[in-house]
């Protein structure tokens, strides 16, 4: 007998253990609600199945406790150990059917092994430097991202907590972000662990070549202005000395 005839066959032994006497037998409605989530998030379990006779909740079970529950008033204390025992190793079997449904599935969407896209990025704001190590479209949630200072874990005292949050198309990003001191951000890398990658990636911030680009710019003409100031002064002083030493030589004439 299959899986799918059990939970029938057991509901019908259930009615017959607590038909009340007198009353003739009639006929009655049976379904069952299966559902699951990839991870237990957001308070949802693995899986969970709900049995409903005509309409009304009878037993329910969860892949946490893996036993089934009786949910109505007419059945407690009525059915035996045994028959609640046997109605939790039929959902178990579902259990075990929906998990290996569900990853053939996500298998097939090309949901399973999704790496992480690693990169640093550098921001300044209220004489404030920090580096932020993002995580970009990976899969599973399942992620540990740390930062090094020369190579060694900083203390998570240090280190604001990792944040991971859904995209919305089956992926997920996150972050963690640390406060360094102005030109030491060299000294600190982040590193990734995720099921996906054989080996921890390591990502560090590297300057980008148009910034670099910018700053010797600015510079440069700073410089050109520092100079072409320097040369108007210079230029000045030695028509003010000119002007001076003229002006002696005609006093030291007039007296001879």
């Amino acid at each position: 007998m299959g899986p799918r005839a059990r939970p029938a066959l057991l509901l019908l032994i259930l009615l017959r253990t607590v038909a009340t006497q007198g009353r003739p037998p009639r006929s009655h409605s049976l379904r069952f609600l299966f559902m699951g989530a990839s991870e237990p998030d957001l308070g949802l379990p693995l899986f969970e199945a709900l049995g409903y006779v005509d309409d009304q909740l009878f037993v329910s079970y969860d892949h946490e406790s893996r036993r089934a529950e009786p949910r109505a008033p007419w059945l407690w204390g009525r059915a035996t150990s045994q028959l609640w025992l046997q109605l939790s190793q039929s959902l178990k079997g579902w259990d075990h059917m929906f998990t290996v449904d569900f990853w053939t599935i996500m298998d097939n969407h090309n949901q399973s092994k999704a790496l992480p896209l690693v990169k640093v990025t550098h921001h300044v704001a209220s004489a404030v430097t920090t580096l932020r190590c993002q995580a970009l479209n990976f899969y599973p949630q399942d992620i540990t991202m740390r930062w090094l200072k020369d190579r060694q874990p900083l203390d998570a005292k240090d280190v604001e907590p990792e944040d991971v949050l859904p995209n919305g198309d089956g992926t997920y990003q996150g972050w963690v972000a640390l406060a360094v001191l102005p030109g030491e951000e060299q000294r600190y890398s982040c590193q990734v662990q995720h099921p996906g990658l054989d080996q921890p990636l390591t990502a560090t911030w590297e300057p980008s070549l148009s910034g670099t680009l910018v700053t010797g710019v600015i510079s440069g003409i700073a410089v050109c202005i520092i100079l072409f100031l320097i040369g108007i002064l210079f230029r000045i002083l030695r028509r003010r000395q000119a002007s001076r030493g003229a002006a002696g030589d005609y006093v030291l004439a007039e007296c001879e």
